[in-house]
């Protein structure tokens, strides 16, 4: 029995002479976080990917990647009704993905919203041309903020519209 005593004795020496220290148990919250971050982009990714293949969609340049990290991506279909809204949006303006689903983007519109540069998005969108325009949108708890969009028509390989995408950030 002495040799097990000897042998935890070691092993307890050693892990104490070691630099690095356990973590803090409160620190789980900062990891957990991470970690949801971490799903929920990869979720966000499967998703897109799965409407873009499901469509077939045509050859595109954007970086949906490092979109993901950097801006909310919301993709509707021809009739403008939100078909995929991303994680983060819910940092943006406070609404979860599914609180936006089958809905159209004018429900972050309000008082303070500008007309004029809703009616260029909806002549933009009504030619299917692309457009950026920063606007004046309205978060769930009611505090406007301003939105930098970049939209673009989504074609399929034999040309067809099938969706608009775009990718917003708080300006």
């Amino acid at each position: 029995m002495s040799n097990f005593r000897q042998y935890e004795d070691a092993i307890a020496l050693y892990h104490n002479s070691l630099s690095i220290k356990t973590v803090p148990v409160y620190s789980w919250d900062f990891h957990n976080d991470f970690v949801c971050v971490i799903k929920n982009f990869f979720a966000d990714l499967n998703k897109l990917n799965a409407i873009a293949l499901q469509n077939k969609w045509a050859q595109n340049n954007w970086d949906l990647k490092n979109s993901l990290k950097e801006e909310v991506i919301v993709v509707t279909d021809v009739t403008l009704k939100i078909v995929f809204a991303s994680h983060n949006m819910e940092t943006m303006n406070g609404y979860t993905a599914k609180e936006v689903l089958g809905k159209s983007p004018k429900m972050f519109q309000g008082e303070a919203t500008n007309q004029i540069t809703s009616s260029e998005i909806r002549k933009a969108i009504l030619h299917q041309q692309p457009f950026e325009k920063t606007v004046m949108n309205y978060k769930k708890n009611g505090e406007v903020y301003v939105c930098l969009i970049k939209g673009f028509p989504v074609f399929n390989s034999k040309g067809e519209l099938r969706h608009y995408i775009a990718f917003e950030k708080a300006a």
